[in-house]
């Protein structure tokens, strides 16, 4: 992994333009100036940036990860549960568990089709701005069919649009960053979508705390905010148009979207597996986590929505402190995999753990040391990601292969932890987060291979 050999990095501000001889000064060779260059005045997009992104990109890019998560994630953890209660009062998460992988495979299938497609699309507005600002508004309005969904069936098709309107936008947003974003920096921006995701978690649970008997803005409300965030980022991030010729349209170009060889290109196949894995284990238990709550803990709703909402604030505390350290320090030392591997290890421990409290304070301290864990993980593994991707001039596409593995698992894990939950008579936390904790550690051993990052 090649980095600047000098402190003094190059500056831009949100235009994305650079004074030569900052560039230089930078460590960057003569024709990487002369590329910058060319690139602020002529609009000529780079394989990979070499221009330092100023605060105004990392603010537009936090604010819209912020707000896209907040409207994501708010119905995976608290309002879908709450919704699949009034369906379904008896058995709510019979509910939760057959509809949330219906929408994880419309993410699936949606994620790298649509960076695919912001690869080939060129118009006057960039490649990445249309899908990301069409889709955020698809998105709101699939948000309003959940929240009067009169019926399971409506209830599952208004998740899928959601899903695929929503990695139409996240799909874009990541290739964005891989667009703007230079190798010196990218464990500094990982760390910022990092936070911002999780403190979107924790808006969305305090959110609901407050909304719990008003399920309807508790679906639109956030998804009004998301509009707003991708809308700010989409004039603040550069979106230029490569110059290269787009490839005649085909169906094999097109299939070809959802695949990228393992075999060929060994490191992105473990950083893959890596990213699949602790997904899958994570969501086992955060799909279920309310309900965890009421059934393991047994407290009522109400009661259950506040505790589950301190414990994300602890969570979101101890993730501040890491990931602001740990991107910070991986930038400076070098070094991805001993923080992306250990952490996932780290993550595994606290599952373990969860599966064998029976207290508040025991849910609290698991916590911790989930959101230490996944502090480092988030913040590292963007940056590990991008810098072993196979081609730098696809990057829509890639990226869009590398979310199947963070939607695949969203599909896979309910459903085996509803499996897991059953066994024995039913609701077997211990048993399904033991399952849990065994996935992530294999996902952290899939990272020790990897050969192109240090």
């Amino acid at each position: 992994m090649s980095t600047p050999t000098s402190k003094e990095e190059p500056t831009r501000g949100i235009a994305g333009t650079a004074s030569p001889a900052v560039t230089a000064a930078a460590g960057a060779t003569a024709t990487d100036a002369a590329a910058s260059r060319a690139f602020s005045v002529e609009g000529i997009t780079q394989s990979v940036s070499t221009v330092r992104v100023g605060r105004g990109y990392l603010w537009g890019l936090s604010f819209a990860q912020f707000g896209l998560f907040v409207a994501l994630l708010t119905p995976v953890f608290v309002s879908m549960s709450i919704k699949a209660t009034e369906l379904n009062p008896t058995s709510p998460e019979t509910v939760v568990g057959s509809v949330l992988p219906f929408g994880a495979l419309g993410a699936l299938f949606a994620n790298p089709l649509f960076g695919a497609l912001s690869d080939r699309t060129r118009t006057r507005w960039g490649r990445r701005r249309p899908w990301m600002v069409g889709g955020v508004v698809v998105f709101v309005g699939s948000l309003a069919w959940l929240a009067f969904s009169p019926d399971v069936l409506q209830l599952t098709l208004a998740w899928v649009l959601a899903q695929v309107s929503a990695n139409a936008v996240l799909s874009t947003l990541t290739a964005s960053f891989a667009d703007n974003v230079p190798e010196f920096q990218r464990g500094k921006a990982s760390s910022v979508i990092a936070l911002a995701q999780n403190i979107a978690i924790l808006a969305g649970l305090y959110l609901a705390v407050y909304l719990v008997g008003n399920l309807p803005v508790l679906f639109i409300a956030p998804g009004v905010l998301a509009i707003v965030a991708v809308l700010v980022y989409s004039f603040v991030a550069r979106d230029d148009l490569p110059t290269t010729p787009v490839k005649p349209f085909s169906w094999i170009n097109l299939i070809s979207s959802f695949w990228t060889n393992p075999i060929k290109h060994r490191d992105f196949g473990l950083a893959w597996w890596g990213r699949f894995l602790i997904t899958f284990g994570t969501f086992m238990f955060t799909t279920y986590r309310l309900l965890y709550m009421q059934d393991r803990i047994g407290l009522p709703q109400g009661e259950a929505v506040g505790v589950v909402a301190f414990g994300v604030l602890l969570y979101t505390i101890a993730l501040l402190v890491s990931a602001a350290v740990s991107g910070w320090v991986s930038d400076r030392i070098q070094r991805r995999k001993v923080f992306v591997w250990g952490s996932t290890a780290m993550t595994a421990v606290g599952l373990v753990i969860l599966a064998h409290v029976d207290s508040v304070g025991g849910f609290y301290f698991a916590e911790i040391v989930l959101g230490f864990a996944f502090g480092i993980y988030a913040a590292i593994d963007t940056a590990l990601v991008v810098d072993v991707l196979p081609d730098p001039e696809r990057p829509g596409k890639d990226l869009g292969v590398i979310n199947i593995a963070n939607a695949l698992p969203q599909s896979l894990a309910p459903a085996v932890g509803l499996f897991l939950l059953g066994i024995g008579g039913g609701q077997n936390y211990t048993l399904m987060l033991w399952g849990a904790g065994v996935a992530v550690i294999l996902g952290a051993l899939v990272i020790l291979p990897i050969k192109k990052v240090r």
